[in-house]
Parts: C-alpha cells; structure tokens; sequence
C-alpha cells in the first residue's frame, strides 16, 4: 500500500512537473522533501527483498549442482573400486586362466562364499557341490606361477563336508591337516602339517636327506589323501634334530591363504 500511495503521488508530480520551468512551487518542494526519503527506504527494502530472494534461489541452484556433484563422485568412486579390484587380481585371472588350459584333471570352478574367522583361509565353503560331481576327500587347487612363464597347480587343501550345491574345505595350513610330500630335486619325502599361525613344518622320512632351502616340494600320493604331483610350495628352512634323528623343515606355500577368491576342484 505504501509503495501504491508513493507511486501515484509520483505520477502527480511528474505530470504537474512535466514542463520546463526555472522554479517549482512551495508545495512542490514540501512533497518532495517528504517523499524523497521514503522513496529512499523503500528502494531499499525492495532490493533486500530481491537480493534475498535471488539468494534463495541461487542456493537452491548451488544445492542441485552440488547433488549433482556427489552423485558423479559416487559414481566414480565405484568405478575406481571396480578398476583397483581388477587390478588387484590380475595375477589370479591370468593364472586361473592359464591353469584351465594346461591342466590334465577334470576340475570345477567354485567360488569361495564364506570361511571361518581369523586372518587365514584355514577353512572355508565353496559353492559347488554334489550337484556338480564334488564328492567327500577331493583335492583342492587353485593356479599359480612358479617363474616367469612357468604356471602350475597349487595345493589349496581338500573337501571333508559336501551337499548339494556347497562344500567345506580344510586347506593345508591348518593345525589338523596332515599331507605327504616329496623333494623333487632329490624326491627324498616326508610329511607336513599345519599350524593355528598358518605355518606349515613338517619332517623328512630320511634323517639324512638332501634337502635345502629353496627346494620344491609337490604331494607324493602316498596314504591317498591327496593326488600327487600338486606342487606346495619351497623349503624356507631346515633343521636337524640329532636326538630325534629327524630333519625338519618349514615351508612357504605356493598359496597366499590371506587372498583367496576363487578355487578348482578336481573330480576325475
């Protein structure tokens, strides 16, 4: 209503003032002085006005952008995450699919789906079962490269429960696992067992057997718990026990038991 009484009293004095003149009248200059200052105020509310509604809105336009802003974070931080995930199990695909080329075994491809707790994949469940030709005692293994070029099939462990689509594995670093083993520099044999520190040890059947550090050591067969020619890993030390006329050693598996993804089963 002030702004409406305000314009109409402009009016009135634009259209009296409208001719040129060399002096205005008293009452002329009264209202001027009387409307110059409100006109003055209410100028100024007007622009707060429009200032603060131009503000609304250009926070409500920055708020879309940073919406949209996030989003594509979002977006990219996932593909980041898709791409380290590759990345990180390069080395693992590359083998897996070298393994599935040159092995001589039938096997089955299974996906790791839970496992028990602690740093080690000592125990674990698959999902593959009898539904897929999986039976109770199965050898377990997953590829590797030995050297540059060189892949073989490395022992993972064996199944000791199977259902229709699961199955459990104890891997060989467990402290209840036992699997016979031989040199294949010398093939001087023994047996080795687990750990709850996932250390595998083991002793030599021959006190007296050539056996050193960095010797390959691969599943003999023997007692049938595991197909032979599996390769386990190398010799990391060896001690000789006079007393006990045994040579032990431990052993540094083929399979690193803190990653593991995906594994073979062999159903011949």
């Amino acid at each position: 209503m002030v702004v409406a009484l305000v314009t109409i009293i402009l009016l009135i004095v634009i259209g009296i003032t409208s001719n040129e003149r060399a002096t205005i009248t008293k009452a002329e200059k009264l209202v001027g002085n009387i409307i110059t200052p409100v006109s003055k105020i209410t100028f100024s509310i007007g622009k707060n006005i429009s200032n603060f509604f131009s503000s609304i809105f250009d926070f409500i336009n920055v708020k879309e952008q940073n919406d949209k802003l996030k989003d594509q974070i979002i977006a990219l931080e996932s593909e980041i995450r898709d791409l380290e995930n590759i990345i990180g199990r390069t080395d693992y695909l590359k083998n897996e699919a070298e393994i599935q080329k040159k092995t001589k075994h039938n096997i089955v491809h299974a996906q790791i789906i839970g496992k028990e707790p602690g740093n080690w994949y000592d125990r674990f469940i698959i999902d593959k079962g009898l539904k897929d030709g999986i039976k109770k005692g199965a050898t377990v293994i997953q590829g590797i490269e030995i050297e540059q070029g060189i892949f073989q099939e490395g022992i993972v462990g064996r199944v000791v429960d199977v259902g229709d689509n699961w199955a459990k594995i104890i891997s060989i670093i467990d402290e209840l696992n036992s699997i016979s083993f031989k040199v294949i520099r010398t093939q001087d044999g023994g047996v080795l067992s687990g750990s709850i520190e996932g250390i595998i040890s083991g002793y030599l059947f021959d006190n007296k057997a050539d056996v050193i550090v960095g010797d390959k050591l691969y599943t003999s067969g023997l007692g049938g718990t595991y197909i032979k020619d599996i390769y386990i890993g190398e010799v990391s030390s060896v001690e000789s026990d006079d007393e006990e006329l045994t040579k032990r050693i431990t052993v540094t598996p083929a399979i690193n038991f803190k990653k593991l993804y995906k594994v073979f089963v062999i159903v011949d």
